[in-house]
């Protein structure tokens, strides 16, 4: 593309046509990005799951099973957060995609990009926080790429990871039915609540800390219980945006009881003072399940036995319908609509 040229991009709020920072946020304004300009690609299935489904990765049929593979680049602010840093974020990220589509995590890449007179030190800091992730993970990194920019052309580290892993039956995220239970795997809003407290240096008794963490064992110890329908991890746009994106997909409506969400008493504080809704808000360790009926008990107790799924709840279910409605403590109901974007920037 030529710097006269230009994308023309239909959103929610009108047209445009240049690409803006929210555009980037997880959450309406990023569907509408990529559906009306990179969905256009038509070679984009290699035969099995593709880049029409717009999952958390594709599924390559190979033999009698599939590889599973993501891709993801990582961008946050600062690089060092309460609860991890980049290092760890980049293979949470993509073992998660992973997971989400019921892969085992096998392999990833690793590919650097550096601003001029990042400190080598934290870079080394960086690497150990990625080796102790793979090695919670149970993978691998098995190549990857460096680059170095001038400072002027870039603020902060970025890094890229893509990963493969293998699955007898991929999971995908509109795989919901009416009558499926709705699980949260533990609580939410943490990840971009703690960031942007730690960025504008509020303090609510207890520090809060991102949940990021590679998952993959608390989403196979659900598998093996049975009954997962669907999975989506709730990042970019929080399990708002997760919610609203399984249902479209699904065909279905959830409805959610907003007694039973999974907040926790310090990220709630802190979001009510800042005007944020946690359930618009990325993690970056949990997951959003979809589970017939009759197997969401013993899943959730599965799940519950992991490190990762302690606070794990069933949340709602699945009906006939459309759209996602919460049925609010004091006996009401409204639509939890999805964000325009996350209203935490550069938090994944």
């Amino acid at each position: 593309m030529t710097s006269s040229e230009q994308v023309s991009i239909t959103d929610p709020a009108g047209k445009s046509d240049r690409v803006s920072l929210i555009h980037g946020a997880g959450g309406e304004m990023m569907q509408s990005l990529i559906g009306s300009v990179f969905a256009g690609i038509k070679n984009n299935n290699a035969g099995g799951i593709g880049l029409e489904a717009l999952d958390d990765g594709a599924a390559i049929p190979f033999g009698d099973k599939y590889i599973v593979l993501t891709t993801d680049n990582h961008v946050i602010k600062p690089v060092f957060f309460p609860g991890g840093d980049i290092g760890r974020l980049s293979i949470s990220g993509t073992v998660n995609d992973l997971a989400m589509m019921g892969a085992k995590p096998i392999a990833l890449t690793n590919g650097v990009v550096i601003p001029e007179g990042f400190p080598i030190d934290d870079l080394k800091k960086i690497v150990r926080s990625v080796d102790e992730a793979l090695e919670e993970a149970g993978a691998a990194v098995v190549t990857g790429d460096t680059k170095v920019l001038p400072k002027e052309a870039l603020d902060s580290i970025i890094i890229n990871t893509s990963g493969i892993g293998i699955t007898d039956n991929p999971i995908r995220d509109s795989g919901l039915n009416p009558g499926n239970k709705i699980i949260v795997t533990g609580t939410i809003g943490d990840h971009g609540i703690s960031l942007i407290a730690h960025r504008e240096g509020f303090k609510f008794g207890s520090e809060l800390k991102s949940d990021c963490a590679p998952i993959w064992k608390t989403i196979e110890a659900a598998l093996k219980v049975g009954g997962i329908t669907a999975m989506k991890d709730p990042t970019r746009g929080g399990v708002a945006n997760v919610l609203n994106e399984m249902a479209k997909k699904s065909h279905v409506s959830i409805h959610v009881q907003e007694e039973l969400l999974p907040v926790r008493r310090d990220v709630r504080a802190a979001a009510d003072m800042l005007g944020i809704d946690p359930l618009e808000v990325a993690n970056e360790g949990k997951a959003v399940i979809g589970v017939e009926a009759g197997m969401a008990d013993a899943v959730l107790a599965a799940i519950r036995k992991t490190k990762y799924g302690k606070d794990a709840v069933i949340i709602g279910e699945a009906r006939e319908g459309s759209g996602v409605i919460m049925h609010t403590k004091i006996g009401g109901q409204r639509f939890i609509e999805p964000p325009l974007g996350d209203p935490v920037p550069r938090v994944c």
